[in-house]
């Protein structure tokens, strides 16, 4: 990945938007911006140009992830998963996991973190 853009301002509340024209590509880049974000989670978009991808990592909660341009590769574990345009996964607690793009995609990323309090 050669650059990472993020945006940490949320969307304007109250006004209707094409989500997948929030973002754009960007030649050689991983872009993400908040579409939500509060303490008790948080939705992200983000945009892949094709072949980029993101080290593996993992996350203390669920993550809901859905394709909403393109197609994606994600590995959870030891797991491939090609999600096409509309697919959506979710990504356990706690799982490693990295994300590949053999062309370019688009994502919405979910994260909850209530429900873990027992």
């Amino acid at each position: 990945m050669k650059e990472n853009k993020s945006s940490t301002l949320e969307l304007e509340k109250a006004k209707v938007h094409i989500i997948v024209e929030v973002i754009e590509y960007i030649p050689n880049a991983v872009l993400s911006k908040t579409i939500i974000k509060k303490a008790t989670g948080n939705v992200t978009i983000m945009s892949f140009d094709c072949g980029e991808e993101l080290a593996e990592k993992t996350s203390p909660f669920d993550t809901f992830i859905q394709i909403i341009d393109g197609a994606a590769e994600v590995t959870i574990g030891n797991h491939l998963h090609r999600l096409q345009l509309g697919a959506g996964i979710i990504i356990p607690a706690h799982a490693p996991h990295h994300f590949n793009a053999k062309e370019q995609f688009k994502m919405i990323s979910t994260v909850i973190k209530s429900g873990y309090e027992d």
